[in-house]
This record gives structure tokens, C-alpha cells and sequence, in this order.
């Protein structure tokens, strides 16, 4: 019994490191995660919300998904009535404030994308402390989430 504890307790602290690179910076979190997906051929964009609860600004630096060849921070934005759309290299998440990963701002964009309507699509983002946080977000079609 002893050395079942033992292996248990031995288990779980070796497990630690992971659980913490699992979690995005402190008082980081996701609201509303959603993917749209057109067909093959095109991209799909990731879209939704991170909240900082922090003192300390937070700073998107990447994002990656499995079911993505690549997946990329982007901008969208109107220059003089024309629409515009362009890669950046990070998104500031302010302390005590959030950033909206929406349609005509700032999405992830996902190239080559492996998912259909109606699936799950794994993505990881990453921060500029090297903290990683893990979400999933349901795969909508032309029109949306509903």
C-alpha cells in the first residue's frame, strides 16, 4: 500500500512541470472559441475572446493546431474603403482588460486546414513568457457561429 502511495504521489510530481506549461499566463483565460471552416482549398479562421485578470499585460506570440499546416496571427482592417488582411506578430491582451479574436480585427488564421463543420479543432497558443494555453473550438460553417 506504502509503495502504491509512493508511485502515486512520485507520479503526480513528475506530472507538475506539465500541468504548469498547460496553463497561459496567470489570470489569462478563453471565452467562446470558434473556428469557421469554407472548404479545403481555404482558410479557415479561429476566432474568440481572452480576458486578463491580471496586473500584468499579457502578449500573444503564436498559435498552433494540429489540424492546421499552419496556423497564424492575423489582422483584418480597412485602408481608405478597402479591406485588408495581414499578419502581425503579436496581439498585446492588456492587464485588467481583454482582446477579441473577431472577424474584421484581430483571428487566427489557419492554412491548409484538416476539420468540417460540426468537429472540434485543438489549438494551443502560445505567450511571450513561453506559457502555453491549450483550448478546443467547435468548427462552424460559411455562416458562423450561431
Amino acid at each position: 500500500m506504502r509503495k502504491a502511495r509512493l508511485a502515486l504521489w512520485l507520479g503526480m510530481l513528475a506530472a507538475l512541470p506539465a500541468l504548469a506549461q498547460a496553463a497561459g499566463p496567470a489570470g489569462v483565460t478563453v471565452q467562446n472559441p470558434w473556428a469557421r471552416y469554407l472548404l479545403p482549398n481555404l482558410p479557415a479562421g479561429v476566432y474568440l475572446t481572452l480576458t486578463n485578470g491580471s496586473d500584468t499585460p499579457a502578449l500573444l506570440t503564436g498559435a498552433r493546431s494540429p489540424d492546421c499546416a499552419t496556423l497564424m496571427l492575423h489582422e483584418s482592417m480597412d485602408a481608405g474603403g478597402t479591406s485588408m488582411m495581414m499578419g502581425v506578430s503579436s496581439i498585446p491582451v492588456p492587464a485588467h482588460g481583454g482582446v477579441a479574436l473577431s472577424e474584421g480585427g484581430y483571428h487566427l488564421m489557419c492554412m491548409d486546414p484538416k476539420m468540417h463543420v460540426g468537429g472540434q479543432v485543438p489549438v494551443t497558443l502560445e505567450f511571450q513568457d513561453g506559457s502555453l494555453l491549450p483550448l478546443t473550438a467547435p468548427v462552424y460553417g460559411a455562416s458562423g457561429a450561431p
